[in-house]
Protein backbone atom coordinates (compact mmCIF):
# COMPACT_ATOMS: atom_id res chain seq x y z
CA UNK A 1 0.00 0.00 0.00
CA UNK A 2 0.91 3.67 -0.81
CA UNK A 3 2.63 5.55 2.31
CA UNK A 4 -0.31 7.60 3.57
CA UNK A 5 0.03 11.62 2.85
CA UNK A 6 1.21 13.77 5.33
CA UNK A 7 -0.90 16.69 4.66
CA UNK A 8 0.16 19.07 6.79
CA UNK A 9 3.57 18.83 4.41
CA UNK A 10 1.73 18.48 1.53
CA UNK A 11 -1.07 20.73 1.62
CA UNK A 12 0.74 23.98 0.93
CA UNK A 13 2.62 22.17 -2.13
CA UNK A 14 -1.10 21.15 -3.72
CA UNK A 15 -2.33 24.39 -2.84
CA UNK A 16 0.63 26.15 -4.72
CA UNK A 17 0.16 23.47 -7.45
CA UNK A 18 -3.65 24.70 -7.86
CA UNK A 19 -3.52 28.19 -7.42
CA UNK A 20 -0.23 28.75 -9.78
CA UNK A 21 -2.03 26.23 -12.62
CA UNK A 22 -4.87 28.28 -12.01
CA UNK A 23 -3.04 31.52 -12.80
CA UNK A 24 -1.32 30.25 -15.97
CA UNK A 25 -4.61 28.57 -17.56
CA UNK A 26 -6.49 32.33 -16.55
CA UNK A 27 -4.61 33.88 -19.38
CA UNK A 28 -6.98 35.22 -22.16
CA UNK A 29 -4.87 34.21 -24.85
CA UNK A 30 -7.77 34.52 -27.40
CA UNK A 31 -9.03 38.28 -26.56
CA UNK A 32 -5.77 39.52 -26.11
CA UNK A 33 -4.25 38.01 -29.12
CA UNK A 34 -7.73 39.50 -31.07
CA UNK A 35 -6.98 42.76 -29.21
CA UNK A 36 -3.79 43.19 -30.31
CA UNK A 37 -4.08 42.42 -33.78
CA UNK A 38 -7.16 45.21 -33.95
CA UNK A 39 -10.33 42.10 -34.29
CA UNK A 40 -11.55 44.00 -31.18
CA UNK A 41 -13.14 42.22 -28.63
CA UNK A 42 -13.66 38.49 -29.21
CA UNK A 43 -16.50 38.44 -26.29
CA UNK A 44 -18.49 40.62 -28.66
CA UNK A 45 -18.48 38.80 -31.50
CA UNK A 46 -20.04 34.99 -32.91
CA UNK A 47 -20.51 32.83 -29.83
CA UNK A 48 -18.79 34.99 -27.52
CA UNK A 49 -16.30 32.44 -26.35
CA UNK A 50 -12.34 33.70 -25.75
CA UNK A 51 -11.02 30.19 -27.41
CA UNK A 52 -9.32 29.57 -30.89
CA UNK A 53 -12.61 28.46 -32.64
CA UNK A 54 -14.54 31.68 -32.13
CA UNK A 55 -11.15 33.82 -33.20
CA UNK A 56 -11.42 32.18 -36.14
CA UNK A 57 -14.91 33.68 -36.98
CA UNK A 58 -13.18 37.22 -37.12
CA UNK A 59 -11.54 35.68 -40.49
CA UNK A 60 -7.60 35.75 -39.19
CA UNK A 61 -6.66 32.57 -39.26
CA UNK A 62 -3.20 33.77 -37.78
CA UNK A 63 -5.09 35.24 -34.75
CA UNK A 64 -6.90 31.59 -34.52
CA UNK A 65 -3.45 29.66 -34.79
CA UNK A 66 -2.11 31.90 -32.10
CA UNK A 67 -5.01 31.28 -29.71
CA UNK A 68 -4.61 27.91 -30.35
CA UNK A 69 -0.97 27.50 -29.52
CA UNK A 70 -1.37 30.06 -26.33
CA UNK A 71 -4.49 27.73 -25.17
CA UNK A 72 -2.51 24.11 -25.41
CA UNK A 73 0.74 25.84 -24.62
CA UNK A 74 -0.31 26.64 -20.60
CA UNK A 75 -1.85 23.82 -20.57
CA UNK A 76 1.80 22.06 -21.37
CA UNK A 77 3.17 24.23 -19.18
CA UNK A 78 1.85 23.87 -16.13
CA UNK A 79 2.13 19.56 -16.33
CA UNK A 80 6.00 20.27 -17.64
CA UNK A 81 6.71 22.98 -14.55
CA UNK A 82 4.69 20.85 -11.91
CA UNK A 83 5.79 17.43 -13.25
CA UNK A 84 9.55 17.58 -11.73
CA UNK A 85 7.82 17.41 -8.32
CA UNK A 86 6.09 13.95 -8.81
CA UNK A 87 2.79 13.25 -10.11
CA UNK A 88 0.21 14.36 -7.42
CA UNK A 89 1.71 18.17 -8.52
CA UNK A 90 1.40 18.02 -11.99
CA UNK A 91 -2.27 16.30 -11.66
CA UNK A 92 -3.11 19.36 -9.73
CA UNK A 93 -1.77 22.04 -11.64
CA UNK A 94 -2.85 20.40 -14.34
CA UNK A 95 -6.46 20.76 -13.02
CA UNK A 96 -5.69 24.16 -12.07
CA UNK A 97 -5.07 25.61 -15.48
CA UNK A 98 -7.87 23.91 -16.87
CA UNK A 99 -10.03 25.60 -14.20
CA UNK A 100 -8.30 29.05 -15.34
CA UNK A 101 -9.27 28.72 -18.73
CA UNK A 102 -12.84 28.03 -18.25
CA UNK A 103 -13.38 30.04 -15.41
CA UNK A 104 -10.70 32.83 -15.64
CA UNK A 105 -11.04 35.78 -12.83
CA UNK A 106 -9.94 38.58 -14.90
CA UNK A 107 -12.94 38.22 -17.06
CA UNK A 108 -15.79 37.53 -14.51
CA UNK A 109 -15.02 33.55 -14.37
CA UNK A 110 -15.98 33.82 -17.86
CA UNK A 111 -14.20 31.92 -19.73
CA UNK A 112 -13.42 29.50 -22.92
CA UNK A 113 -14.79 25.63 -23.07
CA UNK A 114 -10.77 24.25 -22.08
CA UNK A 115 -10.19 22.10 -25.30
CA UNK A 116 -7.21 23.70 -26.43
CA UNK A 117 -5.89 23.64 -23.01
CA UNK A 118 -7.32 20.13 -22.45
CA UNK A 119 -5.41 18.82 -25.33
CA UNK A 120 -2.26 20.68 -24.17
CA UNK A 121 -2.38 18.86 -21.12
CA UNK A 122 -3.04 15.44 -22.87
CA UNK A 123 0.46 15.99 -24.96
CA UNK A 124 2.42 17.36 -22.08
CA UNK A 125 1.92 14.35 -19.84
CA UNK A 126 4.43 11.58 -19.62
CA UNK A 127 2.05 8.80 -21.04
CA UNK A 128 2.48 10.27 -25.10
CA UNK A 129 0.44 7.28 -26.94
CA UNK A 130 -2.31 8.71 -24.96
CA UNK A 131 -1.93 12.39 -25.63
CA UNK A 132 -1.49 11.53 -28.96
CA UNK A 133 -4.61 9.37 -29.46
CA UNK A 134 -6.62 12.30 -27.98
CA UNK A 135 -5.51 14.79 -30.30
CA UNK A 136 -6.21 12.29 -33.17
CA UNK A 137 -9.65 11.48 -31.77
CA UNK A 138 -10.37 16.10 -32.22
CA UNK A 139 -8.31 15.66 -35.65
CA UNK A 140 -10.31 12.76 -37.34
CA UNK A 141 -13.84 13.96 -36.20
CA UNK A 142 -13.11 17.48 -37.26
CA UNK A 143 -11.58 16.30 -40.50
CA UNK A 144 -14.85 14.02 -41.50
CA UNK A 145 -17.62 16.09 -40.04
CA UNK A 146 -16.18 19.87 -39.71
CA UNK A 147 -17.84 20.45 -35.75
CA UNK A 148 -15.44 21.97 -33.43
CA UNK A 149 -17.88 20.79 -30.50
CA UNK A 150 -18.28 17.39 -32.11
CA UNK A 151 -14.67 16.71 -32.25
CA UNK A 152 -13.85 18.22 -28.53
CA UNK A 153 -16.83 16.05 -27.42
CA UNK A 154 -15.45 13.01 -29.20
CA UNK A 155 -11.69 14.01 -27.74
CA UNK A 156 -12.82 13.99 -24.13
CA UNK A 157 -14.27 10.67 -24.95
CA UNK A 158 -11.79 9.44 -26.14
CA UNK A 159 -9.12 10.69 -23.28
CA UNK A 160 -10.38 8.43 -20.18
CA UNK A 161 -10.22 5.42 -22.73
CA UNK A 162 -6.85 6.03 -23.93
CA UNK A 163 -5.07 7.08 -20.32
CA UNK A 164 -6.55 3.86 -19.09
CA UNK A 165 -5.19 1.83 -21.60
CA UNK A 166 -1.70 3.79 -22.00
CA UNK A 167 -1.17 5.72 -19.12
CA UNK A 168 -2.31 5.34 -15.14
CA UNK A 169 -5.11 5.41 -12.91
CA UNK A 170 -4.44 8.66 -12.07
CA UNK A 171 -4.04 10.47 -15.47
CA UNK A 172 -7.52 8.04 -16.37
CA UNK A 173 -9.73 9.66 -13.40
CA UNK A 174 -7.82 13.05 -13.97
CA UNK A 175 -9.06 13.06 -17.73
CA UNK A 176 -12.28 11.66 -16.61
CA UNK A 177 -13.42 14.55 -14.40
CA UNK A 178 -11.91 17.02 -17.12
CA UNK A 179 -14.12 15.19 -19.89
CA UNK A 180 -17.22 15.88 -17.57
CA UNK A 181 -16.39 19.08 -17.44
CA UNK A 182 -15.89 19.71 -21.56
CA UNK A 183 -19.55 18.12 -21.62
CA UNK A 184 -21.08 20.46 -19.17
CA UNK A 185 -19.07 23.37 -21.09
CA UNK A 186 -20.24 21.95 -23.86
CA UNK A 187 -23.85 21.44 -23.38
CA UNK A 188 -25.44 24.50 -25.34
CA UNK A 189 -23.48 22.74 -28.62
CA UNK A 190 -24.99 19.56 -28.15
CA UNK A 191 -27.85 21.15 -28.42
CA UNK A 192 -27.61 22.72 -31.58
CA UNK A 193 -26.29 20.12 -32.64
CA UNK A 194 -29.33 17.31 -32.23
CA UNK A 195 -31.12 20.44 -33.50
CA UNK A 196 -28.51 20.92 -36.43
CA UNK A 197 -28.44 24.61 -35.71
CA UNK A 198 -24.83 23.85 -34.81
CA UNK A 199 -22.52 26.04 -37.37
CA UNK A 200 -19.67 24.14 -38.71
CA UNK A 201 -15.87 25.04 -38.41
CA UNK A 202 -15.14 28.44 -39.94
CA UNK A 203 -18.44 29.51 -40.57
CA UNK A 204 -19.70 32.73 -38.83
CA UNK A 205 -22.31 32.47 -36.41
CA UNK A 206 -24.45 35.08 -35.01
CA UNK A 207 -24.70 35.12 -31.12
CA UNK A 208 -28.36 35.51 -31.12
CA UNK A 209 -28.75 32.21 -32.94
Amino acid sequence: MPDPIDWGTALPFYLAALIGGYLLGSIPFGLLIARAMGLGDVRSMGSGNIGATNVLRTGSKLAALATLAGDMGKGAAAVLIARMWGPDIMTIAAFGAFIGHLYPVWLGFKGGKGVATFLGIALAVSFWPAGVLTALAWLIAAAVFRFSSLASLASATAAPVAFNLYGSAQMMELFLALAVLIFWRHRSNIGRLLKGTEPRIGEKKDKTA
